[in-house]
């Protein structure tokens, strides 16, 4: 969370071709894959359900850190990043609850 912060702190640069704005959204998208499954992982021995709680702290951190960029001279904030923020914590939480239902003891009837 430091990381992005520092990141998105920091002022942006010329025009970018599109090739760099592509590379860095999916920057954007696996960054926030990654933090959803780092907090699923820290916090699957303290609360119930972790990767709830995860996903919803990954997506309230994209939303601050696009307002955040709203202050940061030449960035500004968009609903479009967080969604594709979104997009990246969708597929962590998709792949976490995939590798646990496979993970888990099959139960008979």
């Amino acid at each position: 969370m430091g990381l992005i912060f520092y990141l998105s702190a920091q002022p942006a640069g010329p025009e970018l071709p599109v090739w760099e704005i592509a590379l860095r959204k999916l920057g954007h998208l696996g960054g926030y894959a990654l933090l959803t499954a780092l907090w699923a992982w820290a916090l699957v021995v303290t609360v119930r359900r972790p990767l709830v709680w995860a996903v919803a702290i990954a997506f309230l951190y994209a939303s601050s850190d696009e307002w955040h960029q709203s202050f940061v001279e030449t960035r500004h904030g968009t609903p479009v990043d967080v969604l594709i923020d979104s997009i990246g914590i969708g597929v962590a939480a998709l792949a976490i609850a995939v590798g646990v239902r496979a993970r888990s003891p099959k139960t008979r009837s």
